[in-house]
C-alpha cells in the first residue's frame, strides 16, 4: 500500500473562467469560420478527426454546428514521457479511414506546448491530404515551445491549470459543461 493520499476531486475547488454558454457562443463561431474556408476552397466534405480523450465533448458540438458534410474518425496520441516531451510520437489508436486526398480538420481540446501537434501534422501530412487543418478549442499560446498555428482556434486562454469542457485531471472534470481553473487541496 502507497502512503500517499488518495485523490479525491471533491477536495478541489474550481473557479469558472467561461460559461457554458460562452462556450456555445465559441462553437458557433468556429464552426462558421470552418465552413467559411472550406465552401472557399470548393472543398465538398471534410474529416473530421477528433484527438481523443479531451476534444471528444467539441469534437460533437463542432459537428453538430457545421453546416460542411463531415466524415468523422479518432486518434489518440502522445508525445509524452510524464510531464515532458519524449521527441517521440506515440500513437495509441490510430485512424480507421485512409485520409488520402481528403480535406482533413484536427479536432483538438488545447493547444499549449504545441510538440505533440507539431509531430502528428507532420506524419499525417505524409499520408497526402488535400488539405490538413488544425483546429483547437482553447489555444494556450503562452505556453508554446514549439512554433505551431493554429488554423480555427475558440479562444486564447491564459496559462493555468484549466478543466471542464474536455479538459481533465486524473481523468475527472472532463464533463463540466464550462471550463474553470483548477486549484488542488494543498494549493489553496
Amino acid at each position: 500500500m502507497s502512503n500517499q493520499p488518495q485523490f479525491n476531486p471533491a477536495d478541489c475547488r474550481i473557479e469558472e473562467i467561461t460559461s457554458a454558454e460562452e462556450l456555445q457562443q465559441m462553437v458557433k463561431s468556429v464552426a462558421a469560420q470552418i465552413d467559411a474556408y472550406y465552401a472557399e476552397i470548393g472543398a465538398p466534405e471534410i474529416l473530421l478527426v477528433c484527438i481523443l480523450k479531451g476534444a471528444e465533448i467539441f469534437h460533437a458540438d463542432l459537428l453538430r454546428e457545421l453546416k460542411t458534410p463531415a466524415k468523422i474518425d479518432f486518434m489518440q496520441v502522445s508525445s509524452y514521457v510524464g510531464t515532458a516531451s519524449s521527441g517521440e510520437l506515440t500513437i495509441y489508436k490510430d485512424l480507421i479511414l485512409d485520409i488520402t486526398g481528403q480535406h482533413v480538420l484536427l479536432v483538438e481540446d488545447i493547444i499549449d506546448s504545441g510538440l505533440t501537434l507539431s509531430l502528428l501534422l507532420d506524419r499525417l501530412s505524409k499520408r497526402g491530404p488535400a488539405s490538413l487543418k488544425l483546429c483547437a478549442a482553447f489555444d494556450k499560446k503562452e505556453a508554446r515551445k514549439q512554433p505551431l498555428e493554429v488554423d480555427f482556434a475558440g479562444m486564447v486562454v491564459p496559462d493555468k491549470f484549466l478543466v471542464g469542457y474536455g479538459l481533465d485531471y486524473e481523468e475527472y472534470f472532463r464533463g463540466l459543461p464550462y471550463l474553470g481553473e483548477l486549484f488542488l487541496p494543498d494549493a489553496q
